[in-house]
């Protein structure tokens, strides 16, 4: 018996000692590997000597365990050894605010790891195991890092617990995953400045997040499409999505009760404001500028801090806060239905639907007659709104993909003749039309069909049919259609454009209408069959009458010349109410199939592109051989005549604050031309006459006669006449003739050597080796030692300003790489030139800010500034105090047109002659 009894105690010694050799091996290796640690780093962490790490400084333990690691800002370089999730029971990783390098180990399999405290570092690679089988996980920051290209992995949606994921600047392509909206715990999500593409995910509708940025994506395409889920996250403190893509309008937010900060600045979001906005209890910032939004201009409480950059660069009906004309609100009713889609919210504009609305026709007493918005991508539902265009004859709403009913209105419309609805997805009644309405329904396949039968009744099937095979069937046919389609439609496309090439669309006079007793012509659009680069279009009163324009310029005298170039002349005009705008007239003997090119382009071009860096056109005049544009008024004239000619001129040398601050601003309107525009365009002559100084010496780029649309997005060349200024042409397009927007991005760099120089292109003046500007600059780049002899002497640098021309000088040298897929997209050069011109100033007394605060800078731009470190720290929701703007090099900086002044109100005549 007392064998026996011996037996289970013996057990449980043996269980005791395989227990202590166990712990005695885990605190072995946690030893093991935390002196691998300290070995690759240097320097040596202080109070890290001894065999046992539990007694180093900042490392925590609990029963001889390693768990937490603690090294923020300890100015330390050197990299991690790869067998650190070996520490098993380690809950806190804390290395943020270093100078590591080198490839991150995985961290899979720490069950009790927490918190992962990386940012701030150049760590250059994520492992695809990282985030794998890390139940316990809380916390990731891993923000501002030099990580290779990767994706989110589907392991992190596994960390249940997970409540903050901070990872901006670190180089994330791909989609937001869907699992971000379903973990029950994730307050904060910050991803900033990466690469992501696609749109919100669904479930973030239903998800607990209360800090959302995405702002600043910098990949080609950016994040798109809407942003209605927004209106079911009502947990939202904060939402940055600031310089990306997205479109349609602002949802509802009046469940948003918690929301302080919302920036949605430089996307592409249209319709009008919903009520709720107005009324959120705790709203304090908001940042709308730069979009597409309409109807009332918004007014808010005198505790919202608004970006007051929202009116010039929205299309808002008027200047004043107030009610639209009742028909652009029945208007962007109907478009809010459709989701206020890009297509219509950038035309949809001013407080007049009469005044040259897209697909909006109008009878004499200015009533909405017609609808013609067949093949348009509409999404949504045709809005009820609908029926109160009581004059309305026309309803083409056809190809199409509606859904819904036909609103049962339109029976009542006493003047309606033609409705087309044919191929959409509508469902519901057919509505009884009074006879004599022409009333198209085809290629609707549920509407009509007793929908509460069952999906079996809609094909003439018994109720016992399997659904789910009927669904099945249904939802592949469709795919397979749209597949088919979709490649039908591209290859008949670029087989058209393979055998004809782009082709201007051509404008031709088709009469003579009487007005007033005078004659006008009437400018419509002729294409060819195959879709050119450009299509033309009636302007609206951007026609302008030739008798305002002599009057204006003293009748073209000598003494309001501003300049003469290969078009013509260029007369300053002064308007009755003193506004200066700067009229381009072509001389007669220019007036010829390329002068007419490069005339319509210009109005093209320009009555579409708008933005604050691309100069604006105020109107334009063809009267016989008479052909004339006008344009905003730039006081300092052409960045050649500071930068070489300033001598001459009489003008002051420019500073190098001035030269990065004109240099950011033309990458974002060539940015903007390239990537941002509805279309992608290529200026083909970028150079320093072409870029223009306004009273502030901010640049707009001018003269767009060349430009050409980039197929694409810019992605393929297209073949074109060789155009432009010897010595900004890049190598492949002089060579071949064909041309991408890597064209501008050389002729850009070029630029960029001309403001460190100071000097031409092309100078014969210098020694031989010196002629060509680019061949030696980019030979004394090879030797960086070299690159204060090419620094323009008047700029005379001192150390901090010879840092910023440095990093300058070495984007020259990339734009103007020889092969084009060398040289960056223009959004990087906005991306390197922006902390240059917002961090760096030139040291002196005469630019000291008075206790830190510069007084030459507007409260907007203070803001902009403080955003800029958005990365370095968290978000307190207790703070009442307004959250930062972002950074000011947004990237997305469309403007809607100046305001005509009144002087121009006579323009409105459509009397050329």
């Amino acid at each position: 018996m007392r064998e026996k009894a011996k037996k289970p105690l013996l057990h449980l010694l043996l269980l005791l000692l395989h227990l202590l050799i166990f712990i005695s091996l885990s605190i072995a290796d946690d030893a093991a590997v935390m002196q691998n640690l300290a070995k690759l780093l240097s320097p040596t962490p202080s109070g890290w000597s001894g065999p046992d790490p539990c007694s180093w400084r900042n490392i925590d333990c609990e029963s001889g365990r390693v768990v937490g690691i603690s090294l923020n800002a300890k100015s330390l370089s050197g990299s991690l050894p790869p067998d650190l999730n070996k520490l098993s029971s380690l809950k806190t990783l804390s290395l943020q605010n270093n100078k590591l390098s080198g490839p991150l180990p995985s961290l899979a399999n720490l069950a009790n790891l927490q918190e992962i405290l990386l940012e701030s570092n150049n760590f250059t690679s994520i492992p695809a195991t990282f985030f794998s089988n890390l139940p316990s996980l809380t916390t990731v920051t891993i923000s501002e890092n030099s990580f290779s290209p990767w994706q989110i992995p589907l392991d992190l949606g596994k960390s249940t617990n997970l409540q903050s994921f901070i990872a901006s600047n670190a180089n994330i392509m791909g989609s937001i995953p869907e699992f971000f909206g379903t973990l029950p715990s994730l307050g904060s999500l910050r991803l900033s400045y990466n690469k992501l593409t696609g749109g919100l995910p669904r479930s973030f509708a239903e998800s607990a997040i209360q800090f959302l940025w995405l702002n600043n994506q910098v990949s080609t395409t950016k994040l798109t499409g809407p942003i209605d889920v927004l209106g079911g996250m009502t947990q939202l403190h904060q939402v940055w999505l600031h310089n990306n893509a997205f479109s349609g309008g602002i949802p509802d937010l009046s469940k948003c009760e918690s929301l302080f900060d919302l920036q949605l600045r430089g996307n592409r979001l249209g319709g009008a404001l919903p009520p709720s906005i107005f009324s959120l209890p705790n709203l304090v910032n908001v940042s709308l500028g730069n979009n597409l939004l309409q109807g009332p201009l918004p007014s808010f409480g005198p505790k919202v801090l608004v970006d007051d950059k929202a009116t010039e660069r929205n299309n808002f009906c008027s200047k004043k806060p107030g009610p639209c004309d009742p028909r652009v609100t029945v208007m962007l009713a109907i478009e809010g239905g459709f989701g206020s889609p890009e297509n219509l919210a950038e035309s949809w504009i001013e407080n007049d639907p009469c005044s040259g609305w897209t697909s909006v026709s109008c009878n004499a007493q200015g009533k909405i007659t017609g609808l013609t918005l067949g093949s348009r991508h509409l999404v949504g539902r045709i809005s009820p709104a609908i029926t109160n265009l009581t004059s309305l004859r026309t309803l083409i709403l056809s190809n199409n993909n509606l859904t819904g009913p036909i609103p049962e209105g339109l029976t009542s419309l006493p003047q309606l003749q033609t409705v087309d609805v044919s191929n959409n997805n509508l469902t519901g009644k057919i509505p009884e039309f009074r006879e004599g309405v022409k009333v198209t329904l085809s290629g609707n396949p549920f509407l009509g069909k007793d929908l509460d039968g069952g999906i079996g009744s809609l094909f003439g099937y018994s109720s016992s049919f399997p659904v789910k095979y009927i669904v099945v069937i249904v939802v592949l046919a469709v795919f397979v259609i749209m597949g088919l389609s979709m490649l039908f439609r591209y290859y008949m496309r670029k087989k058209a454009q393979d055998l004809n090439g782009p082709e201007i669309g051509k404008f031709k006079a088709t009469g003579k209408n009487v007005k007033n007793g005078k004659s006008s012509i009437d400018l419509q659009s002729q294409t060819s069959s195959v879709t050119g680069d450009f299509q033309a279009f009636e302007a609206g009163n951007m026609l302008l009458s030739i008798q305002v324009l002599r009057q204006v310029t003293n009748n073209f005298s000598d003494d309001n010349v501003l300049g003469r170039g290969g078009f013509g002349v260029v007369y300053k005009g002064v308007l009755e109410d003193g506004m200066h705008v700067a009229v381009k007239r072509m001389e007669a003997a220019v007036v010829s199939s390329k002068g007419m090119d490069e005339y319509q382009a210009e109005i093209a071009v320009l009555s579409k592109v708008k933005h604050r860096h691309l100069v604006g056109l105020m109107g334009y005049c063809t009267d016989g051989h008479e052909k004339l544009l006008v344009y905003e008024y730039m006081s300092q004239g052409t960045l050649g005549e500071h930068l070489f000619d300033w001598k001459e001129n009489g003008l002051n040398a420019l500073s190098w604050k001035q030269r990065i601050a004109i240099a950011l601003d033309v990458a974002r309107g060539i940015e903007y031309l390239h990537t941002l525009a509805h279309k992608s365009f290529i200026h083909r002559d970028l150079k320093p006459s072409n870029i223009l100084l306004d009273d502030h010496m901010r640049a707009k780029v001018s003269d767009f006669g060349l430009v050409k649309n980039a197929p694409d997005g810019g992605k393929y060349s297209v073949e074109t006449k060789l155009a432009g200024t010897f010595g900004y042409l890049a190598p492949e397009y002089a060579a071949t003739g064909r041309v991408t927007t890597k064209a501008d991005v050389y002729s850009y760099g070029v630029i960029l050597m001309e403001l460190i120089t100071g000097r031409r292109v092309l100078d014969d003046n210098q020694p031989e080796d010196r002629t060509h500007l680019v061949t030696w600059f980019r030979r004394m780049l090879i030797n960086k030692d070299n690159i204060r002899n090419l620094v323009d002497p008047v700029l005379n640098p001192d150390q901090e300003t010879y840092v910023s021309i440095l990093k300058v000088a070495e984007l020259a040298g990339h734009c103007t790489a020889r092969e084009p897929y060398q040289r960056p997209e223009m959004g990087h050069t906005v991306n390197i030139l922006s902390p240059l011109v917002e961090q760096w100033k030139p040291a002196g007394p005469d630019e000291e800010d008075a206790y830190g605060i510069d007084l030459h800078v507007s409260l907007p731009d203070v803001l902009e500034r403080w955003q800029a470190d958005e990365d370095k720290s968290m978000t307190d929701t207790s703070m009442i105090a307004p959250a930062p703007y972002g950074r000011t090099g947004s990237f997305n900086t469309q403007n809607s047109m100046p305001a005509k002044p009144s002087g121009l109100d006579k323009f409105d005549s459509m009397d050329c002659r």
